[in-house]
């Protein structure tokens, strides 16, 4: 990692360094006495208090990922993607060395939570399997790119079911409760709720509605697909794509090896015409870049949040892309951020806040100025607030705090980026 620089290079930086080598870099004024244990040679893990001016002292987390490391890094959810689960036994579970949260998740304290704590907002893709449509244009984190280096992007996803006698549609979300897109940014005429007018980029915390949708459950949802109400229907489609039942209302159990295309209003109509029972349906899913650069890879893992922090080494923090209102450019939170080197290397970054005297979070510039100061050319802000955790070899690293002064607590959430030994 490059030096410390800027604000974050300050008299009373403290830092702890463990990479498997057993040597151990003076830390003045350890946070937790338990040793780290051994990583993987390639990956390294230290940790820093500073003082930032006018301000208070930042603590934060910081796991290094070399491309020569012997880890796959990736994502994985809870038990199932319609419930929440923390980071710690999400990585107990794959035996993960390492792990920090990631996607924003519709959260049951939320003013437009649609039921299902735990479901990942924006684009999620787990070991090549599209999970949850993209917010479109939102920053997300790409990993396992066709043996390339991780990188930061802003993708979109299209999703697309074609019937065997030749009607298409677009298939408008992945995994959620059809009708309601929390966030925004997805396909079709989404209405951000008060308003009259089509939304179709993101929006940070804002529910869009649209009453004609057709959203895909994939089995890793649950056992059963989210209640779409009276009036919808619903195609339980095998792995060969052949419809094996059509319902109404959908919202059943999901068989295994199979999937449910939900259908409310057109898409429901839609579904009724072109879906009867033994036809086949072709459902394909793509996901491109902002280029236009379609993104795939055998192993491949996007996980969205944003915004993004650094573009090139330089800050660029385009909050406006990502949905979110001018004013959390001065919030200060905890964060997880995430980075990519000049030579590849992948950081994973907490840093804690909400703890006066302790550690007081950081602004989004200061977050930028923080990766930078750790080498990374590329940045991005990932799930922070009550959800920013670390965990490495099992421990807990950080101090996860929900609100100010609050209790030490680890919450659920929609999934995790671990680092798997090889």
């Amino acid at each position: 990692m490059g030096a410390v620089t800027g604000i974050w290079a300050l008299a009373g930086c403290s830092t702890r360094d463990s990479s498997g080598t057993g040597r151990a870099t003076a830390w003045a004024s350890p946070r937790s006495p338990e040793p780290i244990g051994r990583l993987p040679a390639g990956v390294t893990y230290r940790e820093y208090t500073v003082r930032l001016p006018n301000a208070g002292p930042v603590r934060h987390q910081v796991l290094s990922v070399l491309p020569s490391a012997q880890v796959r890094v990736g994502a994985v959810h809870g038990d199932r993607l319609d419930t929440a689960e923390t980071v710690r036994a999400m990585a107990n579970r794959v035996r993960a060395v390492a792990a920090v949260n990631g996607s924003f998740f519709d959260i049951a304290t939320s003013a437009v939570f649609s039921g299902y704590d735990g479901d990942p907002l924006g684009l999620y893709v787990e070991n090549n399997t599209l999970l949850s449509e993209a917010a479109n244009g939102r920053t997300a984190l790409v990993l396992g790119e066709g043996g390339s280096a991780a990188r930061i992007a802003e993708p979109r996803s299209v999703s697309t079911v074609l019937a065997c006698d030749g009607a298409h549609r677009t298939i408008d979300g992945v995994d959620r409760m059809p009708g309601r897109i929390v966030g925004c940014g997805g396909a079709g005429a989404d209405v951000l709720r008060g308003t009259r007018g089509v939304r179709t980029a993101p929006a940070h915390n804002k529910l869009c509605e649209d009453p004609d949708e057709l959203v895909l459950f994939m089995r890793q949802w649950g056992p059963a697909a989210a209640d779409a109400g009276p009036g919808s229907t619903e195609a339980v489609v095998g792995s060969d794509g052949r419809v094996v039942l059509l319902r109404s209302p959908g919202g059943g159990l999901i068989p295994a090896g199979c999937r449910a295309l939900t259908g409310i209003g057109e898409g429901s109509a839609w579904l009724r015409r072109h879906a009867r029972t033994g036809a086949t349906l072709r459902i394909t899913s793509q996901v491109y870049d902002g280029t236009g650069h379609r993104i795939s890879g055998t192993g491949l893992t996007v996980v969205q949040a944003g915004p993004r922090l650094l573009r090139d080494g330089d800050v660029d923090i385009d909050i406006e892309a990502n949905g979110m209102p001018a004013t959390a450019l001065t919030q200060r939170h905890p964060r997880t951020l995430a980075g990519v080197t000049g030579d590849g290397a992948l950081l994973l970054v907490t840093v804690d806040g909400r703890d006066p005297g302790g550690s007081i979070g950081a602004t989004l510039e200061e977050a930028a100025q923080l990766m930078r100061s750790l080498g990374a050319r590329d940045a991005m802000n990932l799930d922070g607030g009550g959800s920013t955790t670390m965990v490495v070899n099992g421990r807990l690293r950080n101090r996860p705090r929900g609100a100010e002064g609050a209790r030490v607590r680890e919450r659920p959430v929609a999934n995790a980026l671990v680092v798997l030994p090889r």
